[in-house]
């Protein structure tokens, strides 16, 4: 038996599977849609930061041991 699909069919298919598991499957997609989302914050942060100056990394170590006024 062959079974023979055309791209429109297909489609329909794949977006029918792709809502039957966002649906059955909520807690999946909530996370990888914030780990997404976490990730593209973090590649425009550091975009943003090699736009800007270097700072030194006794600056960093001083703010992250508290030692900043």
């Amino acid at each position: 038996m062959q079974i023979l699909l055309n791209d429109e069919k297909t489609r329909e298919m794949l977006t029918e599977i792709l809502i039957d598991l966002i649906k059955t499957r909520k807690e999946l997609f909530a996370e990888i849609f914030q780990d997404a989302l976490e990730e593209v914050g973090l590649g425009n942060a550091i975009a943003e930061g090699r736009r800007n100056e270097f700072v030194p990394e006794e600056n960093i170590f001083a703010l992250l041991d508290g030692d900043v006024a």
